[in-house]
């Protein structure tokens, strides 16, 4: 039986350490693994599957050993560099950064969205950014069913979604201390400041969200806004999503496409307080779709809110779930 070398570049990081916990729960078969890491961690021992594993160090001849698959959770310095290394060599890389997202010869990959892309790598496939995955999950059997012509995003980031230091400047901003990472504190405030700001006004989140929406769903020139916005939450993005559609809809129907959807739990019981809670997505890979109501302002229009937990299903778990589905289409 044939044994799939995989790679794991950054386990120590957040969303490493959430990718070994994830592939720990998926048990992929006739898989071996090597981790690595920055020389800063490279030495350090970690317990995965059961075994305690030695971390390496990541050097440009790493990946002259052959990997079948590598995940990259490094960083976009990291994944700039090393990617393409590893597939040179041969290598399948799922990348968590930004780097290639927008690449045209780079597939950008959400399992249950568009699975058939991944035939088209030449090496790499890129995992979306993590606000953008848990929107498009339900966006694309809306959009199969009765079209979009247009979308507003207005978003609540948990502080994991900016690492170890958004959760310290959190942490460390209840007990008094200024921020190191936020460029104000995150405890009390709301900041409508994700990444860099862009000459349009708009940061890089929330272009992010634009532009790799209208490729997943392959509608280059869809309309789209987006406001994204850090809230003092550990973990778990919340996302309150506007669609016009082409079509009439019956929101029962709606809500039956959804809940019969790959990947979405329906929580929607306005008269029993039952919607989306940030504590009931987190350790999970769902994404969770509720508030479904009709957008009156607009004909054709739907107001959906939807949180997932950023670190599994906006990270770690789809990247995994990519890999599986690569190990699939080879048999």
């Amino acid at each position: 039986m044939y044994h799939h070398k995989i790679a794991i570049v950054g386990s120590t990081g957040l969303v490493g350490r959430t990718v070994l916990k994830v592939l720990e729960e998926t048990s992929l078969p006739h898989c071996t693994y090597t981790l690595f890491s920055s020389a800063k961690s490279a030495g350090t021992k970690v317990t995965f599957m059961g075994t305690t594993y030695v971390i390496c160090k990541l050097t440009e001849d790493s990946f002259h050993e052959h990997f079948d698959y590598a995940i990259f959770c490094a960083g976009g310095t990291v994944s700039k560099k090393y990617a393409p290394i590893a597939a040179t060599n041969g290598c399948t890389v799922i990348d968590n950064s930004s780097v290639f997202r927008m690449d045209p010869n780079v597939p950008l990959v959400v399992p249950e969205v568009n699975p058939e892309k991944i035939k088209d790598q030449k090496g790499i496939i890129a995992n979306p950014n993590c606000s953008t995955i848990q929107a498009v999950v339900p966006l694309k059997p809306l959009e199969d069913t009765y079209g979009i012509k247009r979308i507003v995003y207005s978003t609540y980031q948990a502080v994991s979604g900016a690492g170890r230091a958004g959760i310290l400047d959190l942490e460390n901003g209840r007990e008094g201390n200024e921020p190191k990472k936020f460029p104000y504190s995150i405890v009390d405030n709301c900041l409508p400041h994700i990444d860099v700001f862009l000459p349009n006004g708009y940061t890089k989140e929330e272009m992010k969200m634009i532009n790799e929406t209208r490729k997943i769903l392959a509608k280059p020139n869809l309309p789209i806004t987006a406001t994204a916005v850090r809230v003092p939450i550990k973990n778990c993005h919340g996302e309150s999503i506007n669609v016009e559609l082409e079509k009439d809809f019956d929101l029962y129907d709606i809500k039956q496409l959804l809940q019969n959807s790959p990947g979405i739990l329906v929580v929607d019981d306005p008269d029993k307080n039952y919607y989306p809670l940030a504590t009931k997505a987190e350790g999970t890979d769902d994404v969770y779709v509720g508030r479904i109501r009709r957008d009156e302002s607009v004909p054709n229009g739907l107001n959906l809110w939807v949180v997932a937990d950023n670190l599994r299903k906006g990270a770690a778990s789809n990247a995994v779930q990519i890999l599986a589905k690569c190990l699939e289409l080879e048999k």
